[in-house]
C-alpha cells in the first residue's frame, strides 16, 4: 500500500485532508489516536483537499477536525473528493436557521 500523508484528527470526522497529491485508485491509511482506516481513493485528491473516510448520505453533516463544516448536497462514497460540488456550507449562511 502506498504511503500518502493525510490529516485525520478524530474518529468522529467524516473526512480527512490530503497533505500530498493522491492519485485515483490508490489506498491510503488514515490514522487518529484511536483509529486507523484504509481508504480506497476513487478520484485524484489534490493537496489540501478533503476526501470521505466514511460514506456520507445526502443531507448528512460533514465533520472535519471535530466540527461540522457543512452538509452533503449528494451522497458521497468512501474515498470520494469532498468539495463544493458535493458539500453545502452551513456557516455564515443568513438564509439558514441555526439548529
Amino acid at each position: 500500500m502506498s504511503e500518502y500523508k493525510t490529516l485525520y484528527l478524530s474518529r468522529e470526522d467524516s473526512v480527512a485532508v490530503a497533505l500530498s497529491e493522491i492519485p485515483a485508485n490508490t489506498s491510503v491509511v488514515v490514522k487518529s489516536d484511536l483509529e486507523e482506516l484504509v481508504v480506497p481513493i476513487l478520484e485524484p485528491i489534490r493537496f489540501g483537499h478533503k476526501f470521505a473516510v466514511k460514506a456520507i448520505n445526502q443531507g448528512e453533516d460533514i465533520i472535519k477536525y471535530g466540527e461540522v463544516i457543512g452538509a452533503a448536497s449528494a451522497s458521497i462514497p468512501v474515498g470520494a473528493h469532498v468539495h463544493v460540488h458535493n458539500l453545502e456550507g452551513k456557516r455564515g449562511r443568513g438564509d439558514k436557521i441555526a439548529e
